[in-house]
């Protein structure tokens, strides 16, 4: 019998295109995962990965299977989750700690969706910045689950007790006034917006460190018309004429009229969201809402990469 965790493994190993990356991510050895891959192509009698001593290539039955893993696993957690449902009464209370743009523009589409209803969980919502949602998870805090996202590699610690789970990637977007008569989805070069008015981050915060770092290495050094953290604010003050600025998708949701979109190859940025939890909200209907919110996200373009065919990941 396949293992429903050496499928969740199997996924995170296509998306990041390595054993070590999933190790990571997954809080496990490089070694673990692998013996868990090796497990998994002994239960399925299918050859997963080419091994090298460099490299570990997937192959198509890998492809294949990970194509059906994500719909098999959101079945088992619905069937776990309807059974507790059935035998516990009353509602799972769920204290749950999330940004604000997603609790603006993922959230509410979840709530609404027939499946939440019959999820048996009931929210209590504590809506702030990541910081302030990973103390809330801290021995004796008031949460059980945190929805946080971080950009680049830095910015965020939460203890090592906690389990992470990956949700998805909020790519960043260049945004432009439309009066200054460039067309959405034009592609340009930086330099092209070098010598425009910005709106950036309060310089000194994790995320103001990763874009600044990020300019300067396309040698863009902008000239600021504003310092705002707050995207929606971003988003009307640049169809207001103010300034270009750097806003992620989920942002970008219900974005003003007067806001055009560019693609700038030297400006690839994103934001990943993880889901956090502390051990007591190991349950399976607190799974299932995860996955429900991920798809949603998926829906939005900000979900995972699929992993082309004939991509080699990396073992070190």
């Amino acid at each position: 019998m396949v293992n429903p965790v050496h499928l969740r493994t199997l996924l995170e190993v296509l998306r990041h295109g390595s054993f070590s990356g999933a190790a990571t991510s997954l809080g496990y050895t490089a070694s673990a995962v692998s013996q868990q891959m090796s497990a998994l192509e002994r239960d399925t009698g299918a050859t997963l990965f080419l091994r090298s001593a460099r490299s570990a290539l997937p192959t198509d039955a890998a492809l294949a299977m990970a194509r059906h893993a994500a719909k098999v696993l959101t079945d088992i957690d619905a069937l776990l989750a309807s059974t507790v449902r059935a035998g516990s009464g009353p509602a799972h209370e769920l204290r749950l700690g999330i940004f604000p743009s997603l609790a603006t523009f993922a959230l509410p589409r979840l709530l609404r969706m027939p499946e939440w209803q019959r999820l048996g969980v009931s929210l209590r919502l504590f809506v702030g910045e990541p910081s302030h949602a990973i103390q809330g998870l801290r021995t004796g805090g008031d949460l059980d689950l945190a929805l946080v996202y971080q950009v680049g590699q830095a910015g965020l610690a939460w203890p090592s007790t906690l389990s992470r789970q990956w949700i998805g990637d909020d790519d960043f977007r260049v945004i432009l006034p439309a009066s200054w008569g460039i067309r959405s989805g034009s592609r340009v070069t930086a330099d092209q917006l070098a010598d425009m008015p910005w709106i950036m981050h309060h310089p000194g915060t994790a995320d103001a460190t990763v874009i600044e770092r990020l300019f300067a290495s396309c040698n863009l050094h902008p000239r600021i018309a504003a310092y705002c953290d707050d995207f929606n604010a971003s988003l009307e003050l640049t169809a207001a004429g103010l300034g270009a600025a750097l806003v992620p998708e989920l942002a970008m949701v219900n974005r003003p009229d007067g806001v055009v979109a560019l693609d700038v190859p030297e400006i690839r940025l994103a934001r990943s969201i993880f889901a956090l939890r502390t051990g007591d909200a190991d349950d399976a209907r607190v799974r299932l809402f995860m996955d429900q919110l991920a798809d949603i996200l998926r829906s939005q373009s900000i979900g995972p990469k699929h992993t082309a065919p004939g991509y080699a990941p990396s073992d070190r």
